[in-house]
């Protein structure tokens, strides 16, 4: 049974990836820090938690000791620290940075044997504010940004393991009922995003149909980056 890894399983694009691959037959490890939201997202979602904080590298080794044989991983979890760049403290740039960007190359590097054996791939969840921003969320951006480069840097050194990133947009899964028609009528396909449009997108560049993909960054956000806006 072919196994994947996600981290950052626990909610959101995360979790909604878990219950694909698990619908698909595939075995499912997912890590979070959420002790309390992982275990209960794993036994509703039927995959294995395993509580790992990813801005600790002793904790991130240690998962990735415990993790026998492996597909696909995917880095997922991410956190913000949305603070005025002149009062952010570096204590909270330091733990973004960890989390976002460290961490998925620490598991990457140490998992990399595993997914050799199996022909496998890295899936890395980055962001499209590694390409535009809103103020305040230079830690943020600073981590997707380094996401997308390590992921086509570690696409030339792990090859043949393919290394490719998804870059969403507005995702929207803590409360669709809020969304106005204006929201979904500023995105050129008509709506927001769903935590499926990249769980489906991280499926295909799992397949074999990806198989002649590598290094690449894939915006999946309904046009909104490449819509001209005027002030009005």
């Amino acid at each position: 049974m072919p196994t994947i890894v996600i981290t950052g399983a626990a909610q959101g694009i995360g979790l909604a990836t878990a219950h694909l691959f698990v619908s698909r037959n595939w075995r499912v490890i997912g890590l979070d820090a959420n002790e309390e939201l992982l275990a209960k997202a794993s036994r509703q979602g039927g995959f294995e938690p395993i509580v790992c904080d990813l801005a600790d590298p002793r904790q991130i080794e240690k998962a990735a000791l415990s993790i026998p044989s492996l597909t696909v991983l995917v880095n997922n979890a991410a956190v913000s620290a949305n603070t005025d760049p002149k009062s952010l403290l570096l204590d909270e740039w330091n733990r973004v940075l960890s989390i976002n960007l460290t961490a998925p190359f620490l598991l990457s590097r140490l998992l990399a044997d595993k997914l050799d054996s199996a022909k496998g791939a890295i899936v890395n969840i980055a962001s499209t504010r590694a390409l535009m921003s809103e103020p305040h969320t230079e830690a943020y951006s600073a981590s997707k940004g380094g996401i997308i480069s390590l992921t086509h840097a570690l696409a030339m050194s792990l090859a043949p393991i393919r290394v490719n990133a998804i870059s969403p947009g507005w995702i929207e899964h803590v409360a669709p009922e809020s969304l106005r028609e204006t929201d979904h009528a500023f995105h050129p396909c008509g709506r927001v995003g769903r935590v499926e449009d990249i769980a489906e997108m991280v499926w295909y560049l799992a397949s074999e149909a990806a198989g002649f993909i590598t290094g690449e960054n894939f915006v999946i956000d309904g046009g909104v980056t490449k819509k001209m806006l005027y002030p009005e």
